[in-house]
């Protein structure tokens, strides 16, 4: 297996590629961002990325390369030693970002499989590209006083969003007697897998075996203090992300991770650590909240009027299953409150963002028909 492979590249990466290639660029994964700065990993080794001007001049919103994205760089002169000393510096700093050597010059990124955003933090409406090319976003929550429900339906919503398979990791499972009857509760009301481990005691990990497989990308996202970084050495079989001890006084944890990072584990799976977020907006993720939603979608369908609001017309499908006892209203309120986040957005984004799917579907028939074509004239059919 080649290096390349080892960080996920296949076959359709390859045919993506193929443009690029012909312009003399060489391939390479995003795998730390630091401070406007990328580490990449390449055939050669890991090496420090910077975007070209014009490329930076170029980029719209959620362009720049993010952790996770394939990019296409100018290759430089690398003195000797520089790829081995970056991988070395790497290790040492136990997931501190090495920018040693000269740095490669990023010139394109590869159209993404899936792109895990949110609305950055302030007033401004700004997307974030959290993650790219994640096959399956681990959402982790703790099961102490920090469990909030409503909070996990925000970030199901945005898996299911970046086309990534959400999966809820119920953390520090050895504070909890009742952790099997909280696993198929949320189970049940959110619609995904739910897995209740340890990362202290190691008990529950082999529910996650199966997300695991080699090439395979899994993003880790949460709030601080749920135990990521806990799980992350735990899975690793070593202390890459130093850790710290929760807020006795409200369960909430201290950030540890600063910075995004992907990690190859030893099974060959790839995990991508993330700070914690203390504000998770929701970017342009209509189609994830009707999705996270579904019960509620096919309520309203029965309501009495096509434009009910849920609240006090007569008739209403959604209320009465609430009167009843057999519908939380808060899940309702939750279900409001991000369809309101998401019609606040500008029309603009609506826009592009159907423009991307456009396009990235368009990307994908041609890498299939390409695919096929190769294999066919290889007799590989």
């Amino acid at each position: 297996m080649s290096v390349l492979e080892t960080w996920g590249w296949d076959d359709r990466w390859s045919v993506a590629f193929e443009m690029a290639e012909a312009a003399g660029l060489v391939p390479a994964r995003v795998v730390a961002q630091h401070r406007g700065r990328w580490l990449l990993a390449a055939e050669s080794g890991e090496f420090p990325g910077l975007v070209t001007g014009k490329f930076r001049h170029e980029a719209a919103t959620g362009d720049l390369p993010a952790v996770g994205d394939w990019v296409g760089c100018i290759p430089l002169p690398v003195r000797a030693g520089t790829a081995a000393e970056a991988a070395q510096d790497r290790s040492a700093g136990r997931g501190d970002v090495s920018f040693a050597g000269d740095a490669a010059q990023i010139d394109v990124v590869l159209p993404r499989r899936t792109s895990l955003t949110r609305r950055a933090a302030g007033s401004r409406v700004t997307l974030q590209v959290v993650a790219a090319n994640v096959d399956t976003l681990f959402v982790a929550t703790s099961l102490n006083g920090d469990l909030n429900a409503r909070r996990l339906e925000r970030y199901v919503a945005m898996g299911r969003e970046s086309g990534a398979e959400p999966v809820v990791l119920l953390t520090k499972s050895d504070l909890r007697d009742d952790a099997d009857a909280v696993v198929s509760d949320l189970a049940a009301e959110l619609r995904v897998s739910v897995v209740a481990l340890s990362g202290r005691t190691g008990s529950g990990l082999e529910g996650v075996e199966n997300w695991l497989a080699p090439g395979r990308t899994v993003a880790l996202v949460g709030s601080s203090g749920v135990g990521k970084s806990t799980l992350l050495n735990r899975l690793a079989g070593e202390e890459l992300m130093a850790t710290t001890d929760i807020r006795e006084n409200d369960a909430r944890g201290r950030h540890t991770t600063t910075h995004r990072e992907l990690f190859l584990l030893p099974g060959g799976a790839l995990l991508l650590d993330t700070p914690g977020m203390r504000e998770l907006g929701m970017w342009d993720a209509d189609e994830g909240i009707d999705e996270t939603f579904a019960d509620l979608i096919e309520l309203a369908n029965r309501c009495r009027f096509a434009d009910c609001s849920h609240r006090l017309e007569p008739g209403c499908a959604i209320q009465a299953e609430v009167k009843s006892g057999r519908l939380d209203d808060a899940r309702v309120r939750s279900y409001r409150r991000l369809s309101h986040e998401v019609a606040e957005q500008p029309a603009t984004v609506a826009a592009k963002r159907e423009k991307d799917r456009r396009f990235g579907k368009a990307v994908r028939n041609a890498a299939s028909e390409s695919i096929a074509r190769k294999a066919f004239k290889d007799g590989n059919y």
